[in-house]
């Protein structure tokens, strides 16, 4: 009928196999990033993914889109790691898996965070919205930590990511993430409740004697 109007369209879902390159894109390009630097050429991106480099382009029509994308998605992954590791672990296992994934990110943060600078707008938006993912997902299994006593209820989460933080930024040598992952399981000792470490200590003690 005239004047009727047509219901607007849902917007089409990507589909499986653009959504497999995409993620292919991703995974190849921060792994170029980690071994030759940003400036990687994108056409050898593509040629590494086994892909045309059109295919890449239509995706990630620059180098920043794709540095941000790859950014987004390490924030990504550890946002679906805490409600993953949540549910397949004890809580305070599921808090050190999670720091030990957090030390991961630092090192890719470290690497893209300075070109990031040139993305449109600024990466000012890009890294609020990267806080609020991570400091919710820390704060999420603390939480869960303190409620199974695993962890003393006094302590602030974001002191942890503070503290691995803090290893990155001071540390030259190249096995820095090596240091800061022996660093998470410091942090959980020294995070438990004091009857919790003592009953520990005790237990060495013990162990130690009847080796003798």
């Amino acid at each position: 009928m005239p004047g009727k109007k047509r219901p607007k369209s849902s917007p089409r879902k990507p589909r499986a196999d653009a959504q497999r390159n995409r993620a292919r894109i991703l995974e190849i390009a921060k792994r170029a990033f980690t071994r030759a630097g940003v400036n990687v050429s994108l056409d050898d991106v593509a040629r590494q993914a086994a892909i045309g480099a059109g295919t890449l382009y239509r995706h990630f029509p620059t180098r920043d889109a794709l540095l941000e994308a790859v950014y987004r998605t390490e924030v990504e992954k550890l946002a679906a790691a805490e409600r993953e590791l949540a549910e397949s672990m004890a809580p305070v296992e599921a808090l050190r898996g999670w720091m030990l994934l957090f030390v991961d990110y630092i090192a890719t943060k470290q690497l893209i965070a300075p070109a990031l600078n040139n993305i449109v707008g600024g990466p000012s938006k890009l890294f609020a919205w990267t806080g609020s993912q991570i400091k919710g997902a820390i704060e999420a299994l603390v939480k869960r930590a303190i409620e199974s006593g695993d962890i003393r209820p006094d302590l602030d989460p974001l002191d942890l990511l503070r503290a691995l933080i803090g290893v990155s930024n001071v540390a030259s040598a190249p096995d820095w993430a090596q240091s800061a992952k022996r660093l998470v399981d410091i942090l959980i000792l020294g995070s438990r409740p004091i009857e919790q470490k003592i009953h520990r200590s005790s237990q060495r003690t013990r162990r130690v004697r009847s080796a003798d």
